[in-house]
């Protein structure tokens, strides 16, 4: 389970997300291992820049996720995923992305750390766009904070 706040462009988000983990590692090796894990996430964008705009998003988003991690689970690891996203308006502020569906992508670091490696605190580069499926197709970028707790 996580919880995740963001700014870019102008624009706040929050997002609630649960996690759960692919069974099988992609590799191992050297005390390494490349796994994954499926996040299914609901989110909330606010923008306060532009008057007579939308100003709100709430999106959901299902990503899956592929992270390089020491085979204890412990300590540094790095992380990226690419998934879809639904959103309830197509404009946030001066922001058109033209169609309620988005690609998301995001490249994060972080550090799993606590008993059991219950902990797990990262930061995540995100962008949110169509893919040039329609324009205009502005997209939007956000740095993140996340806390995970793993059951």
């Amino acid at each position: 389970m996580a919880l995740e706040l963001g700014q870019g462009d102008g624009t706040d988000m929050g997002r609630v997300a649960i996690q759960w983990d692919w069974e099988k590692r992609l590799y191992q090796g050297n005390g390494w291992n490349v796994g994954g894990y499926w996040d299914l996430g609901l989110g909330y964008w606010h923008n306060n820049g532009t008057p007579n705009r939308n100003n709100e998003i709430t999106e959901i988003g299902l990503t899956p996720v592929l992270r390089l991690q020491r085979d204890n689970l412990e300590g540094f690891y790095g992380e990226l995923g690419v998934g879809g996203h639904l959103q309830s308006h197509t404009t946030i502020g001066d922001k058109t992305m033209s169609t309620a569906f988005q690609f998301g992508s995001h490249i994060g670091i972080g550090y799993r750390f606590g008993a059991k490696r219950a902990y797990d605190l990262s930061y995540r580069f995100q962008h949110l766009s169509n893919a040039s499926i329609k324009k205009p197709n502005d997209g939007i970028n956000f740095n993140q904070v996340r806390l995970q707790y793993h059951f």
